[in-house]
């Protein structure tokens, strides 16, 4: 012990480091003994288009209406085989952020283009859209719009989290005259007050928008207000071909596997997936292509313990953590006065 104690080793200086690994071990296990609910209460077809960009990078939109143009595209093509018998009937079709790179309210002939391939697949449709303002002028909301091939535009949801730099500047005024990249966002995105549970058909569908997948509090929410399924409406043409779009499938694997529900992702340029409840990627595309996938999914109701429970897990480990370094400090204390007094 007392040469133990020469080459600095102390019990009570282990206690700490102990604890944490206690904790962590015990977090780790946890993890595995809880169960994911993943049985169905019922079910629904979907169909997800994957309209695709002209090119990658931050001039991806090219000229206007390219984009909405290959979705609407790529859905008439779904309506034909579907009249064909070729592919069974959606009952709901999702397309991604951005589908449509004109307000369709502002400009006629992008509702118009929205409302043919809507009618033509003869069921509502969840468009992807940026719309102006109606109050704040010079501002934009990034919507999911439900479009009814009936009654048209219906309930949206608008993108709560916009990101910095990317969907809005801060300081824009200050900042844009010493960094002049910053006018290649030339107007601000309005953020959204509430969650995204939408009606689109039979299902009660949780919209989240691009990133927001990586805020815990957004998707739970979403869940605990009724979503049966997750939806990721997403753009991620402006990666170009990074790992973004990898690090962004594997953020709704995690959220699948957290909310035991199925999540489906809708890219502009892939990667589009049909994710089970626990977390097995069902179906995914090739990025930068046109593609359409059509999937049965599982819609629930259950909660799990991570809808239940939110951030106190991670609100507990970090006080023990803080904890843990307090104790650690005051015991390396206590041992350097004893060794002084011996």
């Amino acid at each position: 012990m007392a040469a133990a104690r020469r080459r600095g080793f102390s019990p009570r200086r282990a206690l700490p480091a102990a604890g944490v690994a206690a904790v962590a071990a015990a977090v780790t296990a946890a993890g595995f003994a809880v169960p994911i609910p993943t049985a169905a209460d019922d079910s629904v077809d979907i169909a997800v288009v994957q309209g695709n960009v002209q090119q990658p990078g931050m001039d991806f939109l090219g000229r206007p209406m390219m984009i909405l143009d290959n979705h609407v595209k790529a859905t008439l093509n779904l309506a034909k085989d579907v009249k064909a018998g070729r592919i069974a009937k959606p009952d709901l079709v999702i397309w991604p952020e951005n589908a449509s790179d004109l307000d369709p309210f502002q400009y006629r002939e992008a509702y118009a283009r929205i409302d043919e391939a809507v009618k033509s697949i003869g069921v509502p449709v969840l468009v992807g859209a940026l719309v102006d303002h109606p109050t704040k002028q010079g501002y934009v909301e990034n919507q999911g719009i439900v479009w009814d091939p009936k009654s048209g535009p219906g309930a949206s949801y608008t993108k709560q989290h916009p990101v910095p730099f990317g969907e809005y500047v801060p300081f824009r005024q200050e900042l844009s005259k010493i960094i002049t990249r910053l006018q290649r966002v030339p107007r601000d995105f309005y953020p959204g007050d509430h969650t995204g549970v939408l009606k689109v058909g039979p299902a009660r569908l949780g919209d989240v928008i691009c990133f927001e997948v990586a805020y815990d509090e957004i998707v739970r929410d979403t869940v605990n207000a009724g979503a049966r399924a997750i939806v990721v409406q997403t753009n991620n043409a402006t990666y170009g071909r990074s790992g973004q779009p990898e690090q962004q499938l594997v953020m709704s694997k995690l959220r699948a596997i957290e909310h035991g529900r199925p999540v489906i992702t809708a890219a502009t340029s892939g990667i589009s997936a049909v994710v089970s409840p626990d977390g097995t990627i069902e179906q995914r595309t090739k990025e930068f292509t046109q593609d359409v996938l059509t999937a049965r999914i599982p819609l629930r109701d259950g909660k799990t313990l991570a809808d239940r429970v939110g951030a106190t897990p991670e609100w507990v480990l970090a006080m023990v953590g803080v904890l843990s370094c307090a104790a650690a400090i005051m015991i390396g204390r206590r041992g350097r006065t004893d060794e002084k007094g011996q």
